[in-house]
């Protein structure tokens, strides 16, 4: 049976909604983006965190859910933490209302090809997050889910093929995103209620 984990990177958020503490909404957003995970089936489920930001791993997680320190919040440093996977996907954690369809197809093309990866929808570049088998090609270029694009992975595979680009999602990373929010789009609990200005 094919061993799959999807991991959450708890990279920093640059931008906060007017008259919200940076850090309650980070932890807001990681913390629907974490509950989305445990919904998944057949993939465990982990997070990684740079040192300074293992208090918002800890705030966020479910019991026994395994939190990964890494050096840098790339993909690259997230693959080299990880053992005993055949395929695991690394993606943002500040889209608290993606679908776990989306997240599912981020990895389905892993059967017939050795990466994928999902865009950001709206502006800016970005990934939403990036699947591999594990252990990931050598072609695999450190990936910065904040800047790459899926043309940055494509460019430096032996073929462009090897690199199959999935469903998108937005990340809420400033006012444009989060007029685009659905309030009758099932999850994004906490976000929901952090906005609205009622108690998590």
């Amino acid at each position: 049976m094919v061993r799959r984990v999807v991991v959450a990177l708890l990279v920093p958020v640059p931008w906060t909604p007017p008259g919200i503490d940076p850090g309650r909404w980070r932890a807001a957003l990681a913390e629907d983006v974490v509950d989305l995970l445990a919904t998944l089936d057949e993939v465990e489920t982990a997070v990684a965190v740079t040192p300074e930001d293992r208090w918002l791993a800890d705030e966020v997680v479910w019991p026994g859910t395994a939190v990964h320190e890494v050096p840098t919040p790339t993909v690259d440093a997230v693959l080299a933490a990880l053992t005993g996977y055949d395929q695991a996907a690394v993606i943002a954690a500040d889209a608290p209302d993606v679908p776990a369809l989306t997240l599912g197809k981020l990895l389905r093309p892993l059967t017939s090809r050795p990466v994928a990866v999902a865009p950001v929808e709206g502006t800016g570049p970005g990934l939403l997050g990036l699947a591999t088998r594990v252990p990931a090609p050598d072609w695999l270029p450190p990936v910065d889910l904040d800047t790459a694009v899926p043309g940055d992975v494509r460019s430096a595979a032996p073929q462009p093929g090897d690199v199959a680009v999935t469903a998108g999602w937005r990340r809420l990373r400033g006012p444009g995103d989060l007029a685009t929010l659905d309030p009758a789009f099932e999850g994004w609990e906490t976000t929901r209620a952090l906005l609205s200005g009622r108690p998590a």
